[in-house]
This record gives C-alpha cells, sequence and structure tokens, in this order.
C-alpha cells in the first residue's frame, strides 16, 4: 500500500500516532493531522509524533509534537518515553537524548519496561508560562466555577494546576476549555486538577489544550507534582495517580530539574492510507 508506515503507541493511555521521518522528511499539515487524529474515521490520537534528524549537537533524535486539532506543541512528556523507548529499542541503547522545540530531554531505561525523562527544569516566572501580564504564579488570577487559585508551572508547555478536594467532582470537560482559553494565556495552557491524597501521592485530571480530556499528561503530572511542592503540601518525590496510571515525579532540588518515570507501550503498527493522508 502506498501510504506511511505508523506505531500506534500509548503512556498510562495518553495515545500517540508515532512517525519516522529520520530517512526521509514527513510534512504533516495541520488538516492531515485532523484527519489521522480523527478516531472513527482515522487513527486517532492526542497527540502526533515525528521522529526527525537531530538539530543540535548533543541530541540523537528531533521530536515533533502535533495535538489532535493540528497546532503543534513544545513539550509531551508520555510522547518523549515512547518515542525513546522505540529509538532506543530499534539502536540497542539504554538512553537516549531527544531534542524538542523546547529543549533536550536525557532519557534512560527504567525497570519494569519503564522509561525515566529528565523534562529539565520547571519555569515559574511568568514570562515563562508565559501569562499576558505580571502575576504571582503562585496564585493565578483565573477562576471558572468552582476552581480558583491555580499554580502556574511551565514543562516546555502552560499549565495551570487548580488544588481542589475531590478531583473526580470536577467537571473537567466543562471548566478546561473556558479556563484553556482565559485571557491570561496568550498561548493557552494545559489546565488539570489536584487532590491530595498523601505528602507523597496525588490524584490529577487533566484538559489538554488542543486535545480535551485525556488519560494521562505526562508534562502535566510533572507541573502538578511541582505546584504541590510550592505550596508546600507534598514532597519532592511523589506518586501521580492520572486516570490512565500512575508516574514517579521526582522535582530535583540540587538543579531544578523534573524527573518522569513511566511506562512506554505499542499497541499496533500499520500504513497511512493516501485516502487518508491526501483526504
Amino acid at each position: 500500500m502506498d501510504g506511511l508506515p505508523f506505531w500506534k503507541m500509548h503512556g498510562l493511555g495518553n495515545d500517540f500516532v508515532v512517525l519516522d521521518a529520520r530517512e526521509r522528511p514527513i510534512a504533516i499539515e495541520p488538516d492531515q493531522a485532523r484527519r489521522i487524529a480523527d478516531r472513527h474515521r482515522g487513527v486517532g490520537f492526542d497527540q502526533l509524533l515525528v521522529i526527525e534528524p537531530a538539530q543540535t549537537e548533543g541530541a540523537d533524535v528531533f521530536m515533533r509534537i502535533l495535538n489532535a486539532d493540528g497546532t503543534e506543541s513544545g513539550a509531551c512528556g508520555n510522547g518523549t518515553r515512547c518515542v525513546a523507548a522505540l529509538v532506543m529499542a530499534d539502536g540497542g541503547a539504554e538512553t537516549l537524548v531527544v531534542e524538542t522545540v523546547t529543549g533536550l530531554l536525557e532519557c534512560r531505561k527504567a525497570p519494569e519496561g519503564g522509561v525515566t525523562v529528565d523534562m529539565g527544569p520547571a519555569r515559574l516566572g511568568w514570562q515563562d508560562i508565559p501569562l499576558a501580564h505580571e502575576a504571582d504564579t503562585l496564585h493565578l488570577p483565573v477562576s471558572s466555577g468552582a476552581l480558583s487559585d491555580a499554580v502556574g508551572v511551565s514543562m516546555g508547555n502552560p499549565h495551570a494546576v487548580f488544588f481542589v478536594p475531590d478531583a473526580e467532582k470536577v467537571q473537567i470537560d466543562g471548566v478546561g476549555p473556558v479556563l484553556e482559553h482565559d485571557p491570561l494565556f496568550p498561548e493557552r495552557a494545559n489546565i488539570g486538577v489536584v487532590q491530595m491524597l498523601a505528602r507523597d501521592r496525588l490524584r490529577y485530571r487533566v484538559w489538554e489544550r488542543g486535545v480535551g480530556v485525556t488519560q494521562a499528561c505526562g508534562s502535566g503530572a510533572c507541573a502538578a507534582a511541582v505546584a504541590a511542592v510550592r505550596r508546600g503540601l507534598a514532597e519532592r518525590t511523589a506518586w501521580v495517580e492520572l486516570d490512565g496510571g500512575t508516574l514517579l515525579i521526582e522535582w530535583r532540588e540540587s538543579d531544578g530539574h523534573v524527573l518522569m518515570t513511566g511506562p512506554a507501550e505499542t499497541s499496533f503498527a500499520g500504513i497511512l492510507s493516501r485516502d487518508l493522508l491526501d483526504g
């Protein structure tokens, strides 16, 4: 069949279509991405990941990230684990450096088939997130319904983290799209709610910008853990429970880097047909 080979992968249910463009360039336009993302007429994904040749010395591969709505993203923690697992298995390596538009991410194999990703430093300044104007990122002036007083964190993409008594009772699909487009966020934002279960365990649910409700968000789990530490609610190493499973997050005190450990799994491989790509 004349088309593009792909892998369908997921990290805790956060699912991806992965394309390998290391040998020949692959240009995916926003409308093509939206067609592939369609879960009824396409393959379905939260993000589409394109593996390309590294652009920077010290990197092994470059990872381009497209959301389900066709927009480009700067970070995807679960996707980074999947790409790292795929490329490391292909080359028999134990470590890998994945380059994204926001920087280099060091990855290494973890026990039981998992992958640990150094997501880099958490960025906490209002310009880093970014916000539309100067504000205290520990107490963002945004609210919707019962949600208010968020913590702002950038993990290469913007996050607003709200602490709630019961995460299950929050209608995240209702408040998420409203808060994503709040004027405070010129690049929109991922919206998460956190319930503290213990100082080393958080319950986290998320609305991802450009996607919607997802089973898991790796950068969001990192942002949630960082926000909890900033509020004095959690230790620097904690388990973050998402709808699709659990990630181990460590916010390293020595350099401010955030380490994320979790699974990366392949569901199936296939070919994207020309009919799908050409519309």
